[in-house]
């Protein structure tokens, strides 16, 4: 079990690896900056949100959100509510690991 201190040194690392990553992932899971792209998770998540709207995706949903992030970019809220989650979530691995 580790440290307080490296517990800390662990969470800023995840802030900053969260913030880099999250655009990253994105678009590899197919939200990019030029739309969904044909074939991809989000091709699959925003057809079956679709279906279960009647033909439309609902605004506030998640594909609506990460659609918009991926073509975007992640605001001020985003990014710190990304960076938060990163730096707590990589404190606690390295508490618990």
């Amino acid at each position: 079990m580790a440290g307080l201190g490296t517990a800390a040194t662990a969470g800023v690392a995840g802030t900053g690896g969260a913030v880099i990553a999250a655009p990253v992932v994105l678009g590899a899971i197919g939200f990019t900056g030029v739309g969904i792209a044909a074939g991809s998770y989000a091709a699959s998540m925003m057809s079956a949100a679709a279906v279960a709207n009647g033909g439309g995706v609902a605004a506030g949903s998640a594909v609506a959100v990460l659609q918009s992030v991926g073509m975007a970019g992640m605001g001020t809220a985003a990014t710190s509510a990304v960076a938060g989650a990163g730096g707590v979530l990589t404190g606690l691995a390295a508490l618990i690991f």
